[in-house]
């Protein structure tokens, strides 16, 4: 399997998702920490965007964290996170990561710095991004994961972007009425892989 590098940084969540699918994958990888103040100019030559994850592979540039998961599964996917004989299934993973990147991120961001966002309280940030975690919590109440009965894409698309919300005032989220999700989370959090992939 080719040698591949990334251009990461440690709590972006979109380079947690993409570091936690090449290592399930078994992909032969160097990681390259970035500082986002001082970003490298080698990454910055390969994708002018200059946001993390980025991968290089085979003389490809891969700069989104949903397209390097796509390719670490299509290069080794033994658990079947793609969740491949399951059309509904998959397009219940489909809308779920766009609704945690289009809509939560917003509300996460907001309710993260609510000091950039002066037009509404803290809470109401919160409140908006809650939701979000309704949604999950319900998919929780009849199976362990959100869209199967194993891990899966939606659970590792989705994770690191709840952590983020759950960090803001953990007092919070450990009192929420979401018990299904914060044992979803933890059960992440304690994962060999999620620790794996933080190690600094």
């Amino acid at each position: 399997m080719s040698r591949a590098t990334l251009y990461s940084f440690r709590r972006c969540p979109y380079a947690m998702r993409a570091r936690m699918a090449l290592r399930y994958s078994a992909v032969e990888l160097t990681i390259v920490e970035v500082s986002l103040k001082a970003k490298p100019a080698e990454m910055l030559a390969l994708s002018s965007k200059g946001t993390v994850p980025v991968l290089q592979v085979d003389g490809r540039v891969i700069d989104e964290s949903l397209e390097i998961i796509n390719w670490a599964l299509a290069q080794h996917d033994p658990q079947d996170w793609q969740l491949r004989d399951d059309a509904k299934a998959q397009a219940l993973t489909a809308a779920l990561i766009e609704e945690n990147d289009q809509v939560f991120k917003l509300h996460l961001n907001r309710y993260k710095y609510p000091e950039r966002h002066p037009e509404y309280t803290q809470e109401h940030y919160r409140s908006e991004g809650e939701v979000f975690l309704r949604k999950l919590e319900g998919l929780l109440e009849t199976r362990p994961f959100l869209a199967a009965k194993h891990q899966s894409l939606a659970d590792v698309a989705v994770m690191p972007f709840v952590r983020q919300f759950a960090h803001v005032d953990r007092d919070w989220f450990a009192e929420a009425p979401y018990p299904r999700l914060q044992g979803w989370l933890q059960k992440f959090l304690d994962s060999e892989l999620f620790v794996a992939i933080m190690a600094k």
